[in-house]
């Protein structure tokens, strides 16, 4: 784990009306880059959006970087240094590449405009296409560039490559490899398993709500009883 912790996640219980979803759910997120795997409806996005203060916690504490955070808004939260990237991307179908990135550029910090559009050139290309008009892989990619852009310390990233093209998925491994090169912290919810190995070696698996297993994607990666047991699949059979 990284020496400094951006994100802790202490004790934490979310109800959707009288559903438990997420049953005492702890962990720590350093700039060391991690992966949270596991199989469909295990409170992987639940866990995202608590986070950052989409649904509320019934109980215990989330912290960034020391800050209790657990109650706060959205944008206030992201104002601490995470950086969030949905589930479905969420653009705006009527606004342009290059209006997205304005909404959420800053001043100052290395991520600009212009640096998206150094390691987003296809993005470059299609800056003043409408939101709607992208491909899903662009879409994604200007995902993770609005985010970029508010210069977080960590980003918490749900699902990235999920319904897109083998090929495309291979480019979105990429970037998520550069941006871990850059120093930024990530969080990666993914169901692709090559994907999350080939980003994070510390690996967390989601059962029922809870973090079930830490290990690491080397162990996992050679242990087919345990992806059978906790994710359903065998890396061996893709």
């Amino acid at each position: 784990m990284s020496t400094e912790t951006l994100l802790a996640v202490d004790d934490l219980h979310v109800f959707y009306g009288a559903s438990h979803v997420l049953h005492g759910v702890s962990l720590e997120a350093g700039t060391e880059p991690v992966a949270i795997v596991g199989r469909n409806g295990m409170g992987k996005t639940t866990l995202c959006k608590a986070v950052m203060g989409l649904v509320p916690a019934r109980s215990g504490s989330i912290q960034v970087r020391g800050r209790a955070v657990t109650g706060l808004r959205p944008y206030q939260i992201a104002r601490t240094g995470l950086g969030y990237v949905p589930q479905g991307r969420r653009v705006f179908p009527s606004l342009s590449v290059e209006e997205h990135l304005l909404l959420t550029a800053r001043t100052r910090g290395r991520w600009t405009i212009e640096r998206i559009y150094e390691i987003f050139p296809r993005l470059a290309e299609r800056r003043s296409n409408g939101g709607g008009a992208l491909s899903g892989g662009e879409q994604q990619m200007l995902a993770i560039a609005r985010a970029l852009l508010l210069n977080p310390s960590l980003l918490i990233m749900d699902e990235p490559t999920e319904g897109l093209a083998p090929v495309v998925v291979n480019q979105v491994t990429e970037i998520l490899k550069a941006i871990r090169s850059e120093g930024v912290g990530l969080v990666l919810v993914e169901q692709n398993f090559a994907v999350a190995t080939a980003v994070a070696e510390r690996l967390l698996v989601m059962m029922n709500g809870t973090v079930a297993l830490e290990t690491t994607a080397s162990a996992l990666s050679r242990d087919e009883d345990l992806q059978r047991r906790y994710l359903g699949v065998s890396s061996h059979a893709h």
